[in-house]
């Protein structure tokens, strides 16, 4: 268990073992449909734990502080229970955050220009900071105004208050629509759409029939010598090939790699790693 960091210490019989910073908690996970590996005593550390099952309660969540730190790929995140079970950080997204500091540092280093992200369905600004932290100028983009307030506080403990971070509260077709219509273009766009959404004045996100508007404006608004699209979700059904498929025909003239998979959950030695939604993403070929 990692002091201040995140570690899956056990799933199994519908549940996961999470450890954020010394705070355990159990949290449903319907995937893991196995038998619990180490059952008895970890499971008995448990500080809360969040039951779906009797209407979306946490249980001892007095127990909890009210809000705590942890670190993630070098990333601070500020942490606190919400009345959805989560806590202002999706773990599984790690690799990404990894990828991502990695690809920008490496354009920022190959390039002699900004480098400009948009972030959509940005959440509480994981990928927002992974990308800044490595000198990139983001548009950081969310329905919720709670959320992009909480992501702000982030970028503050990570030392970003100052940096060229654009925060908005909108709408995700509605603004793309209006980016395409200003002429702004980005480098690299980042999306982590939900299953099922509202805008900030009500309109209604269904991944299924507006993932294709979504995808169709991110290519519009790709700048002439773009270096990534990265996507990923939690929805059933949208499985590494179905992310993959999108983006080969999305961007079938353009020059670059594609690659897909599965985001997962990693705990230490023997302790399954648990599947928690897919990616996929497209890096342009490098230009001399």
């Amino acid at each position: 268990m990692k002091k201040n960091g995140y570690s899956l210490l056990d799933s199994g019989e519908g549940e996961k073992l999470e450890a954020f910073g010394e705070i355990i908690l159990n949290r449903p996970a319907a995937q893991a449909v196995w038998k619990k590996q180490h059952p008895g005593e970890l499971w008995n550390k448990v500080a809360a734990s969040f039951d779906r099952e009797k209407g979306n309660n946490w249980v001892n969540r007095q127990s909890l502080p009210d809000k705590w730190q942890i670190e993630v790929e070098g990333i601070t995140f500020k942490l606190s229970s919400t009345d959805f079970g989560h806590l202002g950080i999706f773990p599984e997204q790690a690799a990404s955050w990894q990828w991502l500091r990695k690809t920008v540092r490496a354009a920022r280093e190959r390039y002699s220009r900004p480098i400009s992200v948009l972030n959509l369905f940005a959440y509480s600004g994981g990928s927002t900071m992974a990308s800044a932290l490595e000198g990139a100028a983001v548009c950081h983009l969310d329905a919720s105004k709670g959320m992009v307030d909480w992501a702000r506080e982030n970028a503050a403990l990570n030392g970003l208050k100052e940096a060229p971070i654009k925060w908005l509260v909108d709408d995700a077709i509605k603004f793309l629509q209006r980016e395409v219509r200003r002429g702004n273009r980005y480098d690299g766009i980042i999306l982590d759409p939900p299953s099922f959404g509202r805008g900030k004045k009500g309109e209604i996100f269904k991944i299924e029939r507006d993932i294709l508007t979504v995808l169709d404006l991110c290519k519009t608004l790709l700048s002439d010598n773009p270096l990534f699209l990265l996507f990923s979700c939690h929805t059933n059904g949208f499985t590494p090939t179905v992310m993959e498929n999108l983006l080969a025909q999305l961007l079938a003239e353009k020059q670059g790699t594609i690659e897909s998979g599965e985001m997962y959950l990693i705990g230490k030695g023997d302790t399954f790693p648990l599947p928690n939604g897919t990616w996929a993403r497209w890096l342009a070929d490098r230009k001399k």
